[in-house]
């Protein structure tokens, strides 16, 4: 199994695990964050370009994973992301540096 499925697996399983607990705030969030992320005022495209980001200046390797999965599908070519990665490092400074590794290796992978 390649990285990407590990990671989508282990996502899922996590997931289903913690929605199987019937727990009202967890349901209540997976739900608010799901609906964040759907078409608006802003475009699916452009909120998972925001997720990234954030995700990036929050040092967060599975939100990053997610967000990279997600602006991939919906068609943010090459460039763009390393527009979206500049960002991101310029807001959360050289600690981001790492995240940036990661997150390039992935989007290869993908």
């Amino acid at each position: 199994m390649n990285k990407v499925d590990e990671f989508r697996n282990y996502r899922t399983k996590m997931n289903q695990v913690i929605l199987e607990e019937d727990n009202l705030f967890f349901k209540r969030f997976f739900n608010l964050d799901t609906k964040a992320y759907e078409e608006g005022a802003l475009d699916a495209k452009t909120k998972e370009m925001l997720g990234l980001v954030s995700s990036l200046v929050l040092r967060c390797d599975d939100c990053v994973k997610y967000h990279i999965e997600k602006c991939h599908e919906l068609g943010v070519t090459r460039t763009q992301f390393f527009e979206i990665l500049s960002i991101g490092n310029l807001v959360g400074g050289s600690i981001v540096i790492p995240h940036t590794r990661r997150a390039i290796e992935y989007w290869d992978l993908l």
